[in-house]
């Protein structure tokens, strides 16, 4: 059952928002703490699942689990390298560790470790990295912008970007069920739900057409994929006819998916929410390189800069990371085509 959130008036609020609260999700349907509630859920059925955090229980949404199996609970706190290795000794003896923390602290801090003792290794650990992209206001220290790039040069390592709160706990059932090593994002306290009006099932390495493709084509991860919705759903007020697909995981990479769609489109976005390079625009463009397509294309995401302090919200407004933005890029690249 999801909650629903009173909309907001029209002011933003003027400061930062903690790192315990959450931004506004403006009288969408959401789900309060998904992650966590999902690794409740799981933890019932399987007696093997343990949750493991580098004291960040609260602002990962792991607390719930934490709450329901206090002898499945460990914190080694603010020790990512040692949450790693934590993590891969509990899976060498049976378990399906789920480690949390923020983006930045797994990948710039633990990037070896992961490598190394998970990758390397083959073993069935589900890292959770909250605070993906600009998901917070607390500058380049807490905004995990490269986050996604840096895990998917990871050999062996599975990378998704879920979108919304359904997907974020079907990402947890699909692990719990094919164990591997894991690096997903989540996106943490009231997270809306998009996807559930589609029929959409996660499974690993599927990508999946959320709007049939027209002139133009939308291809986007993880929270894009919403603001790509509310975007076509614009372009098609104006009379443009817009495709959407959905690609939550950049490893594996369902190229066979992405280059049907791009031969089915006119002109080509990528959305996310991480840097413009290394993540899911540089996977289209190779993809569409290898199979020998050429669509005119123009990637929407992070410029490749650290990113100042502010709101949320002033911070996706300013680098084109909402619906709005990808409207004036569609509208950019139509103007640039058409002669």
């Amino acid at each position: 059952m999801s909650e629903v959130q009173p909309r907001a008036g029209h002011l933003q609020p003027a400061f930062t928002k903690g790192m315990g609260e959450s931004e506004e999700v403006e009288g969408r349907p959401f789900v309060s703490a998904p992650f966590g509630k999902a690794l409740v859920a799981a933890a019932a059925r399987e007696a093997r699942l343990v949750g493991l955090t580098a004291d960040l229980a609260k602002y990962t949404d792991l607390l719930p689990f934490a709450e329901a199996f206090p002898d499945r609970f460990f914190n080694v706190g603010m020790a990512e390298q040692a949450l790693i290795g934590a993590a891969a000794g509990l899976a060498k003896t049976g378990f399906l560790p789920f480690a949390t923390t923020y983006a930045v602290f797994a990948t710039r801090r633990a990037y070896d470790f992961i490598a190394i003792q998970i990758a390397k290794s083959a073993l069935p650990v589900a890292i959770a990295a909250a605070l993906p992209g600009l998901t917070t206001g607390y500058g380049a220290t807490h905004q995990g912008i490269e986050d996604l790039a840096l895990m998917s040069a990871i050999p062996g390592l599975t990378v998704v970007d879920p979108c919304d709160a359904c997907e974020i706990a079907q990402v947890v059932e699909a692990f719990v069920a094919e164990p591997r090593p894991l690096y997903m994002r989540i996106l943490r306290g009231k997270v809306p739900i998009v996807l559930d009006r589609y029929g959409y099932r996660f499974a690993f390495g599927r990508a999946q057409i959320l709007r049939e493709p027209g002139e133009i084509g939308i291809i986007a991860t993880g929270l894009m994929t919403e603001r790509a919705l509310d975007a076509a759903e614009e372009l098609a007020r104006q009379g443009l006819s817009v495709g959407v697909l959905h690609v939550p995981c950049l490893v594996p990479f369902d190229a066979a998916t992405v280059t049907d769609f791009a031969r089915r489109v006119q002109v080509l976005i990528t959305a996310e929410n991480h840097l413009i390079e290394g993540g899911l625009g540089s996977k289209v463009v190779e993809a569409l390189f290898a199979a020998g397509i050429h669509r005119p294309l123009r990637r929407v995401g992070i410029p490749m800069r650290f990113i100042e302090c502010g709101t949320v919200p002033t911070l996706q407004a300013r680098y084109g990371l909402t619906a709005d933005g990808i409207v004036a890029a569609v509208r950019a690249l139509m103007r640039e085509v058409t002669p």
